[in-house]
């Protein structure tokens, strides 16, 4: 087959960072090649160097057998190069075609000719097969659509070789379903894919080749139908990985946390949470499972007094907290790991150290009532940084930075570092996280319960629920249903109540 895409020897280098050491590979036309490894093994440096948007130290890039060089990423696209990346780069208030044609749209004179681009855009997209509402203002549209439109900006502009940055980070799992159906469509019109992503399971289904990185090296190239998920993981990561059940089912404890009869709104003042009620208890872990937009993070943001109640009550050890505010939630002894870690997070312009303190900065030790108490601050700020491995130049370093699974670490190192909370709810705390991240944070869950706290994980993330879980809810278009304790037949049950949102039947 006929190469569209090499790199030789592309080295390149930040400040006391080697990203990409020496890499070479090829792709063939017509591919799809997955990129996989861990944060911060330089797979997205790579991606960035053949996208223009850095230029490496060292090394050649080579489209169909033709060197290129690259100083923005005008001249990639130009050679036919396109990415998308994991966090969308569109205007929210214009429509999809305006997105998608932005920079390159039909003229009548000096205005853009709103007929024709919409006429052009619906033809590309009919071309590929992509079901799209050109018209439609992309604020309102689903998140899957706005990836399409995203993936037909590229293709607008004749890219013949389309860098997805993990794609199926926010996407459910029927829109990860038709995003393959998509890229396979793509495929066989000529498009070649690089595909980067953590989820080796969904590398397996869409991939024709995988070549994984490690620590900004090239550890070695496989093709998709002779490898397993287990080799990957360890081509990754350097190691056997821990993988499967990760939990000993434990007897629960006392109940700490208590949620009776809770409904709530979402923003357009629909109800998302029906009279719902759970029990949290000491030394448990609960599993939240269900398709993402049924009810779950309406639901946690009611728990932490983000969102008001239309009913309902919640009582930590015996008390009612439904109207405290946030602070005093928290302070009731509710640790709290947020679903999107740069909206609700962090603060992404913060530094390391002040991204640690809100909820501590009023206090004693690291308050005295007037000012902070800088040296304590840094003091636990760099023990916490240590203990949970957090990949930083310093404290003072601004966190939007960092790699998505080392500010996945800072907040997980500030909620639950301390170890001062009753009840922990994390709610899809490992998404987009590599391999030994996920397994960190994982294990900090489990430790955390092990001490007696009463733990809570919502993920759409099935064999993370299942990993961890004692016992399991499943949402259901607002409904908390009871799938029970974990036993052989668990994922049946969690199967049957995401589909039918009825009680779990036995033939």
């Amino acid at each position: 087959m006929t190469e569209a895409l090499s790199v030789k020897n592309i080295t390149k280098a930040f400040p006391g960072v080697l990203a990409n050491d020496n890499i070479s590979l090829s792709v063939e036309k017509g591919t799809i090649r997955a990129i996989v490894g861990e944060n911060g093994a330089g797979k997205t440096t790579l991606m960035n160097v053949i996208y223009g948007l850095y230029q490496p130290d060292s090394g050649q890039i080579f489209i169909n057998g033709e060197e290129v060089t690259f100083s923005s990423p005008r001249d990639a696209i130009a050679q036919g190069i396109g990415m998308v990346h994991q966090h969308f780069k569109l205007v929210p208030s214009y429509t999809l075609a305006q997105n998608i044609a932005l920079g390159v749209e039909p003229r009548k004179g000096i205005f853009i000719d709103e007929p024709a681009l919409n006429k052009s855009v619906k033809a590309i997209a009919d071309k590929y097969g992509f079901q799209i509402n050109e018209r439609e203002v992309t604020v309102d549209v689903s998140v899957g659509e706005q990836q399409r439109a995203e993936i037909l900006k590229a293709l607008y502009r004749g890219v013949e070789i389309l860098v997805l940055d993990e794609p199926t980070a926010v996407l459910t799992d029927i829109e990860t379903k038709e995003l393959f159906v998509m890229l396979r469509n793509l495929v066989e019109q000529g498009i070649t894919i690089l595909f980067i992503s953590h989820k080796l399971r969904e590398v397996l289904e869409i991939s024709d080749d995988i070549s994984v990185m490690r620590a900004g090296k090239l550890v070695g190239t496989v093709k998709c139908e002779e490898t397993d998920e287990c080799q990957l993981a360890e081509m990754m990561v350097g190691r056997e990985t821990i993988g499967g059940r990760m939990r000993e089912t434990k007897q629960k404890g006392e109940l700490i946390m208590e949620i009776e009869g809770l409904s709530v709104l979402d923003n357009r003042d629909l109800t998302a949470v029906k009279d719902a009620s759970l029990n949290l208890y000491s030394g448990e872990i609960v599993g939240g499972a269900g398709v993402d937009g049924n009810g779950q993070e309406e639901f946690v943001e009611a728990l932490l007094g983000l969102r008001p109640l239309t009913s309902g009550k919640i009582r930590i050890d015996g008390k009612e907290i439904q109207e405290l505010s946030t602070r005093e939630i928290r302070e009731a002894g509710v640790a709290y790991i947020p679903s999107d870690r740069y909206r609700s997070g962090v603060a992404v312009e913060g530094t390391i150290w002040e991204n640690m303190v809100p909820g501590e900065y009023y206090v004693k030790p690291y308050s005295n009532g007037l000012a902070l108490a800088m040296p304590e601050i840094m003091m636990m700020s760099g023990t916490l940084i240590q203990k949970f491995n957090v990949a930083t130049p310093g404290l003072d370093a601004k966190t939007g930075n960092l790699s998505g699974g080392n500010i996945q670490r800072v907040i997980a190192a500030r909620e639950l570092g301390l170890e001062k909370a009753k009840v922990v709810i994390a709610s899809q705390p490992t998404r987009g996280i590599d391999i030994a991240g996920t397994e960190a944070i994982r294990q900090m869950l489990i430790d955390y319960a092990n001490r007696g706290a009463a733990v809570f994980v919502i993920s759409a993330d099935l064999d993370e629920i299942l990993s961890l879980s004692d016992r399991v809810v499943v949402f259901y278009e607002g409904n908390v249903l009871d799938a029970g304790y974990y036993d052989e037949t668990i994922r049946q049950r969690i199967s049957w109540l995401m589909t039918s949102g009825k009680d779990y039947c036995v033939d």
